[in-house]
């Protein structure tokens, strides 16, 4: 049984991965319906969430549904981030993580997301200073390190456990690489088998078929995966994996019915949470995945992709249904 301070989650969780304009609570919700053991907010800047800026503070949004739910915060500065703190409590998440390893240049410029990855002992000492600050498990989300010379995360790992981190999800590429080549899931298995590790070690990066989970499970010890870009418009894909343990089988693809229904209800809810410009605009990423391998598909995906007008995305599902249905 795998646990993050005193959540229960199972043999091997299936985490959804925070991810920028895309892991907002419509979205989480689907996912969880499908399976997502945890689900974590976009990363949220601790000096917008200190200055109240407006689109920090909705991405504190969270409903009883998605729970176990973890708000994720990035920044550089120990007092903004203890600060943060207290305004994250308020929300009454499950976790709080911090943000160590996103690797965009305006995140990094600040020293912050993957650019703390040159200061170890910083990482160490927020880390530490949060988790007493706190009564939520505090977990932490890194890369390898800053590039290829500097990998030193079996000792980071040491570091932000000692700290008080309840577990630790690792993608297993460098900043330099940013999201190129491939992940290396080795030095992810090397952090799980030091034997003085004992809080849950997750593996993120290039899990994007039930076969690579398994994997991650079976060859390299890890104790779950976090997964982000196979979901993007595949919500399924917890279920896809879930299903894999289970059977050793591929469960059956959703049908046209069952993509046009979650499409629809995601818009509704993105609409419903974000106003109806920002909800059509979020959504569309989402539609590429949603009706892949559709053949003849291009000029309702174009319809979907540059439509302003919510209705006219509706009645493009409708159309869908109708056609492919």
């Amino acid at each position: 049984m795998v646990k993050i301070g005193d959540i229960e989650l199972g043999d091997f969780p299936l985490l959804l991965a925070p991810m920028e304009d895309v892991s907002d609570p419509p979205f989480r919700a689907l996912c969880k319906e499908q399976g997502a053991d945890v689900v974590y907010t976009e990363f949220i800047s601790s000096e917008g969430l200190i200055r109240d800026a407006a689109k920090s503070v909705m991405k504190l949004d969270i409903y009883e549904k998605e729970r176990p739910v973890g708000i994720q915060i990035f920044g550089a500065n120990l007092d903004s981030m203890l600060r943060t703190v207290e305004i994250v409590e308020k929300s009454n998440p499950d976790i709080i993580d911090i943000n160590f390893g996103c690797p965009v240049k305006k995140v990094v410029s600040k020293g912050a997301g993957a650019g703390i990855l040159k200061d170890i002992d910083l990482m160490e000492k927020l880390t530490a200073e949060m988790v007493k600050r706190t009564h939520l498990p505090i977990t932490v989300k890194t890369r390898l390190g800053w590039d290829h010379d500097s990998i030193k995360i079996v000792e980071v790992a040491e570091r932000i456990q000692d700290a008080g981190a309840k577990a630790i999800s690792i993608h297993g590429r460098t900043r330099a690489q940013m999201y190129k080549g491939f992940a290396d899931w080795k030095p992810i298995a090397e952090v799980k088998n030091n034997p003085r590790m004992h809080i849950p070690v997750f593996g993120n990066g290039d899990v994007d078929s039930p076969e690579k989970a398994a994997l991650m499970r079976d060859e390299f010890g890890l104790d779950g995966a976090m997964i982000g870009r196979a979901t993007i418009g595949n919500p399924w894909f917890f279920r896809d994996v879930k299903h894999f343990f289970e059977t050793g089988e591929h469960h059956e693809p959703a049908t046209i019915a069952e993509r046009v229904e979650v499409a629809r209800r995601h818009l509704e809810m993105a609409i419903a949470w974000k106003g109806r410009a920002l909800g059509v605009l979020e959504t569309r990423r989402h539609y590429t995945n949603y009706f892949k391998g559709i053949p003849h598909f291009k000029e309702y995906r174009l319809k979907m992709v540059t439509s302003d007008d919510p209705e006219t995305v509706f009645a493009t599902f409708d159309e869908v249904l109708q056609k492919f249905g």
